[in-house]
């Protein structure tokens, strides 16, 4: 007897959403090293602990390794063949400083120049728009693996005395506070999704039009002042960004009117 077309369709898409949703647990899993030997369980323990099929498990396991961040071998099973590092987006830190735990940073300086900003740079730092400012073009790596590319604009007066610090091994961050005498206070930041073009891809060693993580960040002085605008395309196989959020409103209650839009 043929089977229904759509009732196939359906299950296909049932299984589909189940294994993104299994999917979705073990890359969790992985990525807080509940695997410290670097093997997953096997696919006939993944059956019972999610109560689904083999097809199932299998299909989850596939997305995990399309991504990069598992390996099936026959005879072996799947192991975790790439290491993702925490960004947490709670604290203002430099790279060098976040990750410091995991392995060393080194910056490849591939750009150091006096430039005129265009007009939105000069706008974001507050500047007038004929004002020289430094620009930085860096690869980072962790212990020789690029991470991320990043494109810095300093005002000039920030800049300038920096290009002669060892950019290489040093985070632009504590160059800063060191240069003004008073702490960073706060960023602005947004995060995107971007596929990399072929010059950014070869920089940071990924395929082309691979996912990266793109962060525009604006960071201000503890007096407010903006000092350093970033844009930074992450490998997104490398890192994940974490944080904290606090609901502070009562519940039912619309936020626009708790900061008083009404």
């Amino acid at each position: 007897m043929t089977k229904d077309p759509a009732a196939l369709a359906d299950a296909r898409r049932r299984r589909a959403d189940r294994a993104r949703q299994v999917a979705d647990v073990l890359r969790h899993q992985v990525l807080t090293g509940a695997y410290p030997a670097g093997h997953l369980p096997r696919e006939g323990l993944l059956c019972a602990e999610f109560e689904v099929s083999r097809n199932t498990v299998r299909a989850a396991l596939g997305l995990l390794a399309a991504e990069g961040l598992v390996e099936r071998l026959p005879g072996v099973g799947t192991t975790v063949v790439t290491a993702k590092y925490a960004h947490g987006l709670h604290h203002l830190a430099g790279l060098a400083e976040t990750l410091h735990q995991h392995g060393e940073i080194t910056n490849e300086v591939r750009t150091s120049t006096v430039i005129r900003p265009p007009a939105l740079v000069a706008r974001r730092l507050r500047i007038p728009g004929d004002e020289p400012v430094v620009y930085l073009e860096r690869v980072r790596r962790l212990d020789g693996v690029a991470v991320s590319l990043d494109l810095t604009y300093l005002p000039h007066d920030i800049g300038a005395p920096l290009l002669g610090e060892d950019l290489a091994h040093r985070d632009i961050f504590v160059l800063i506070e060191q240069l003004t005498g008073q702490p960073l206070g706060s960023a602005d930041i947004s995060v995107e999704a971007v596929n990399a073009d072929p010059h950014s891809a070869a920089l940071l060693d990924v395929a082309d039009r691979a996912a990266l993580l793109m962060v525009e960040r604006l960071t201000h002085l503890a007096d407010g002042r903006p000092v350093d605008l970033e844009w930074i395309r992450f490998r997104g196989d490398r890192l994940t960004f974490r944080t904290q959020l606090r609901r502070n409103h009562a519940p039912g209650q619309p936020a626009d009117r708790r900061a008083g839009n009404h």
